[in-house]
């Protein structure tokens, strides 16, 4: 019974819509009464009647008094725009009701849902960032530039979906490259997790460097895990960066700019550790989960990045340390009721559930702001 009241709605009405796309029903042909439906399908009346609701709510049929429920004449072509999204719809409810069902929250359906648009966009990406917006864009659309991180795109789902009408657009550059983005005016908000050696702090050195005499602030997004992604079950036993030496081990990097390869940089410098000899150095990526890729796809044997892009990989993951993943905006745009709107979904209930439903991230200074100067 379970399975009825949750999926067997769904496969009814899908079942209607091929008879319709295929020809097997015809516009103005009448279906079955709901009760003769509920006994072909073995369930209540209410589950084959809220079938027949979702058609009706496509335009796929309408009902006739007296008459029972027919076919619209003017019945929508597969092909056509609007039958292709009730179909998706349709089969994004799927998802939703069998990850509920499996013991999920609609939050963590939504967040693979997120994690899954991250994967398809790496494996679409050409190999080179996106070239930014040279001017200030108008309206309530607010630009990012930075650091790649996995809670960015959901973060940017949720402020559309709840702050009328403002966006995010998200664009990932590195974290130095975020910071540059703001000192050109090319971003409104940069993204890091900028480690800097001298102070054993994140961030902070960076932007007094970068960004002199500009007054920010530095919203905390989350503390992630760092470490090295393995092939499931760490055939070489990686545990260390000292390892990287080994015989057989081949790395796959990340860009120059990226937090992640500053950090691997300097770690390799304090082992006394020429980079260039560590084999698959020199290969570079864009994102986190497209090194975690990679390394899944057996083109190398280990990649430093988070335990989110890890774990969608379904890789072993080493944590080496905690990071601090920031939003550096400057002040002009955070007194902006887009960025206040930005600061209260970060520091919202929905937006921890996201965090927490990633794994690998630590959201106790979550929504935590830092002034410089």
């Amino acid at each position: 019974m379970h399975r009825q009241q949750t999926f067997l709605y769904l496969e009814i009405a899908e079942s209607i819509r091929l008879l319709i796309a295929s020809g097997g029903l015809a516009p103005g042909e009448k279906l079955l009464p709901v009760r003769k439906m509920a006994q072909r399908w073995n369930c209540t009346p209410a589950t084959a009647g809220r079938a027949y609701a979702i058609l009706a709510q496509e335009g796929l049929v309408e009902g006739h008094r007296g008459g029972g429920t027919r076919v619209t004449r003017s019945t929508l072509q597969p092909e056509q725009p609007v039958w292709r999204w009730a179909s998706l719809i349709n089969r994004a409810e799927q998802f939703l009701l069998a990850a509920i069902s499996g013991g999920h929250s609609p939050q963590q359906a939504e967040v693979a849902l997120s994690v899954a648009i991250s994967r398809w966009r790496d494996t679409q990406s050409s190999g080179a960032p996106k070239a930014l917006a040279s001017a200030r864009t108008r309206g309530a659309t607010l630009r990012f530039a930075g650091s790649n991180d996995l809670l960015m795109e959901s973060l940017a789902r949720m402020l559309s979906r709840h702050s009328n009408g403002i966006h995010l657009s998200v664009e990932y550059s590195g974290s130095l490259g975020g910071l540059m983005a703001i000192a050109r005016d090319e971003a409104d908000i940069a993204g890091a997790h900028l480690w800097d050696e001298a102070t054993d702090s994140y961030n902070v050195p960076f932007v007094r460097r970068l960004l002199v005499g500009r007054r920010l602030v530095l919203l905390t997004v989350a503390h992630r895990s760092l470490g090295l992604m393995l092939p499931a079950g760490n055939p070489q036993g990686l545990e260390q960066l000292e390892e990287l030496a080994q015989p057989g081990v081949v790395l796959v990097n990340r860009q120059p700019g990226s937090g992640t390869r500053v950090w691997l940089d300097a770690q390799l410098q304090a082992l006394d550790f020429e980079p260039n000899s560590i084999p698959g150095y020199e290969r570079e990526e864009l994102t986190h989960l497209a090194v975690a890729r990679v390394v899944g796809r057996g083109e190398a044997t280990v990649g430093l990045g988070i335990h989110a892009a890890a774990a969608a990989e379904g890789l072993t993951f080493v944590p080496l340390t905690q990071e601090r993943y920031d939003l550096v905006i400057p002040d002009e745009v955070w007194q902006t009721p887009a960025a206040q709107a930005l600061t209260e979904i970060i520091r919202s209930p929905g937006f921890a559930d996201a965090i927490a439903s990633l794994g690998g991230y630590d959201a106790s200074e979550t929504g935590r702001e830092e002034r410089v100067p």
